[in-house]
């Protein structure tokens, strides 16, 4: 037996340090400036995942991403963990995209690769979090897809059995190949680079695709990026939290009773 799965990945802020992350209020796009960008967390147990499947049944894993030029990065990462071959798809023109517009895009790209028998994602990404782009993906390339699942068995060249998480258990399905799957966290603990892996990733290219390999697909100008993109921003806002403090001095336990009696006043207990 012999796979090719496409593993989907996205550059995103990292969590750590989304305490820096800010909007701008006249546009509604995030403002990343001076925060690192790393893997997106659920993509890397996807990749994880196909290189688990690829070392059990045999195949080939190819990481796909999209974004501008410094997105490359995570295609590094995705060698430097032992991904065969990698692609980005990067152009002006896909600026802005939403997630029906990015789906699109990475529908050509992904056709743009050849045949394939798997496509895995990571369920959501940590800075839009709307789990979209598999389902639309699948859409656009006219093939089933699971959703939310933890396990993943590889029945043979043309299907596998997957776990699907739902509130309270989880669902047995069979789904035939091609398909598009997008895993939980809970699917696998993925692997570091190791030093070779770092090394080997060096001498590996990495695919450049851009708004051509889209127009080859019969995907326009007008349905990329922005224009593309059915849903807008239509305003920003920040919340602001503001508290009453209220000091309450003298012994432990008058002091208690003195906080019973306020809350009760106020009708929070």
């Amino acid at each position: 037996m012999s796979l090719r799965i496409v593993v989907s990945i996205k550059q995103v802020p990292d969590p750590e340090h989304f305490d820096k992350i800010s909007l701008d209020p006249h546009t509604g796009s995030i403002t990343r400036t001076g925060v690192p960008l790393v893997t997106n967390p659920l993509d890397r147990h996807a990749l994880e995942e196909a290189l688990i499947i690829k070392e059990q049944h045999g195949g080939l894993v190819y990481a796909i991403t999209m974004g501008p030029p410094q997105a490359r990065k995570v295609i590094e990462d995705a060698f430097a963990m032992g991904v065969d071959k990698g692609a980005i798809l990067c152009d002006q023109l896909f600026a802005g995209a939403d997630t029906f517009a990015t789906a699109r895009i990475l529908s050509a790209g992904i056709r743009s690769l050849g045949d394939y028998d798997l496509i895995l994602c990571g369920n959501d990404t940590v800075d839009g979090a709307t789990g979209q782009v598999p389902a639309q993906l699948a859409e656009f390339l006219g093939v089933p897809h699971v959703t939310h699942v933890r396990k993943i068995d590889v029945l043979d060249e043309k299907s596998a059995a997957v776990e699907r998480s739902i509130e309270g258990g989880y669902l047995k399905i069979e789904v035939q190949f091609p398909a598009v799957i997008s895993v939980l966290k809970n699917i696998n603990r993925y692997r570091l680079p190791t030093v070779m892996g770092i090394v080997e990733a060096a001498g590996k290219e990495i695919v450049e695709l851009d708004a051509s390999t889209c127009r080859e697909f019969g995907i326009g100008n007008e349905e990329m990026g922005m224009k593309g993109s059915p849903t807008k921003v239509a305003e920003v806002f920040q919340s602001t939290v503001k508290r009453k403090v209220y000091m309450i001095e003298g012994e432990p336990e008058d002091v208690a009773r003195k906080l019973v009696r306020n809350l009760r006043e106020r009708q929070s207990i």
